[in-house]
Parts: structure tokens; C-alpha cells; sequence
């Protein structure tokens, strides 16, 4: 059994902070950052290994959960919520949870993470099923609300995955597929929001887009699905089918409002 290791307490590797310049600080932050997505790369295999166990429920109409607690579980929820307006997906397909409910988005929510069964009440709602998938996600990877829903989707036979940023740590052991992304220690010694941080939020950005991609939601290297909720998106949809079809701004224009999507505008159009 692989024994835990907690890296992302362990001291800074840099001293006296308070004497450095601010060019100092940000040198040695973004020294620090380069070694995000080296780690990232060390676990492309088991990040691989979850989307592809993910595929088949997701396209039976399975759902993938994030849940966390903190700066983890706020990644997670950003990263839903970018899945509708990029991808068009319908807002119950990738669903974000945060130990403390929405208000622990903006504020931190005292001791909401220490509770094992919290997690099982707010995913008890949804009822999960063996085509969804649910990814807990903890720096530490000892959280007690992202082991709970560990646990919790494991009785409802989903397929878990561990994103931590500490190995042989208890999520780790817990979720069926471990992704552990070993960063090393913060440049401000236990301030996981920074480097792991960051790993967790390329890690999430690599689940949900290759998952988009591998269940037909892209075209080439185009987002055909994306919801055309402002100037910006409408006219990149008109840029996309003048680029695909060979067509005028004019033509790319009417057939988007003929159709309300470059998608339906592309299968129209062919």
C-alpha cells in the first residue's frame, strides 16, 4: 500500500519572501509554474484512462460530476459552467459541487469540507446511476466531504476518479481512478491555490474538452455547438460557416439566423 505524502504542506523551497523585490516574487512564482505542466504530462495515461471509462455512460445520457471543496471545488464548478455557452451542452450534463453549497463559491464556507456525508446529501438529489461518472477533487486529497462522495457514487456503482496533488493520499486509494499530479511544494508554503491550483484547473480543462470532442461536439477545430449568446459567439459562428462552406458574410449570416446554430446551419447546408 502506498503511503501519503503530503507534498503540498511540505515548506517552500524559497525563504524570506517578505525581502524579495516584487520581480523577484513574480520570477520566482512563474519558475514555479513551469512545473504545473510537466506534472500534468506524468499523468496524462490515468487522465485518459477517465475519459474513455467516461464515453460510453456520457453518450447514454450520463452525467459527469466534479465535486470539492474550496479553490478545488470552485474549479469545478467554473469548468461546468463553461460547458453549455461552449459546447451546448444542456446544464445537467457537467455539474460542479462545492462542500458549503453555491454561497461557498464567492465565500468560504467555515468547516463545510469536514463533513463525510455532506457530499451524499447533495449528490442524493440527482440520483446517480452506473452511466455517470464523478471526479472528486482535493489538493490534499484527505478532504472528508470529497471522500464521502467518493463513497457515496461507488455504492450507486459510478466510476470515480481522484484528482489530488498528493500521491498514495486517501482519495487516491478511494476513487477507482487516481490522477495524481505531483507538483511539489507552493512557492507560499501550503497555498494550494496556486500551483495545484493550476494543475487541477489544466487537468479539468483536458477532461471536459477531449470528452466534448470524442462525443462529436466539435468539427475540425471548430465549437459548431457553441450557444449563440452575445455579438462575440454570433459572429464567430459567422466566421466558422463562411470558413466551412465557402460562402459569403451574407450567406454565412442568413443561414445562421435561418437555423439558430452553426451546427443545424452545416447538416442544412451540406
Amino acid at each position: 500500500m502506498k503511503v501519503a505524502e503530503k507534498i503540498t504542506e511540505q515548506a517552500s523551497i524559497y525563504e524570506d519572501l517578505e525581502t524579495m523585490s516584487t520581480n523577484e516574487i513574480l520570477s520566482n512564482i512563474n519558475k514555479e509554474d513551469q512545473k504545473v505542466a510537466k506534472a500534468v504530462q506524468n499523468v496524462i495515461p490515468q487522465i485518459e484512462q477517465f475519459v474513455e471509462k467516461a464515453i460510453p455512460g456520457f453518450l447514454k445520457g450520463g452525467r459527469l460530476f466534479y465535486i470539492g471543496a474550496g479553490t478545488s471545488g470552485r474549479l469545478g464548478i467554473l469548468d461546468a459552467s463553461e460547458i453549455p455557452p461552449t459546447y451546448g451542452m444542456a446544464a445537467d450534463r457537467v455539474i460542479g459541487l462545492i462542500a458549503g453549497g453555491d454561497k461557498a463559491i464567492r465565500k468560504a464556507v467555515e468547516f463545510a469540507e469536514d463533513s463525510l456525508n455532506q457530499a451524499a446529501e447533495d449528490l442524493e438529489p440527482y440520483q446517480l446511476n452506473e452511466n455517470d461518472t464523478l471526479l472528486g477533487i482535493a489538493s490534499s486529497g484527505t478532504t472528508p466531504y470529497v471522500l464521502g462522495g467518493i463513497a457515496y457514487a461507488k455504492e450507486k456503482k459510478v466510476i470515480t476518479g481522484g484528482l489530488t496533488n498528493n500521491p498514495g493520499s486517501p482519495l487516491a486509494l478511494a476513487a477507482d481512478i487516481p490522477i495524481e499530479v505531483v507538483v511539489g511544494p507552493e512557492f507560499v508554503t501550503g497555498s494550494t491555490r496556486m500551483k495545484s491550483g493550476t494543475s487541477q484547473k489544466l487537468v479539468l480543462n483536458m477532461i471536459s474538452t477531449a470528452l466534448m470532442i470524442r462525443i462529436g461536439r466539435v468539427k475540425g477545430n471548430k465549437m459548431i455547438n457553441m450557444q449563440l449568446s452575445n455579438k462575440k459567439l454570433i459572429n464567430r459562428g459567422i466566421r466558422q460557416l463562411m470558413e466551412e462552406l465557402e460562402i459569403s458574410e451574407k450567406e454565412a449570416t442568413s443561414l445562421l439566423e435561418q437555423y439558430g446554430s452553426v451546427k443545424e446551419a452545416l447538416e442544412n447546408r451540406s
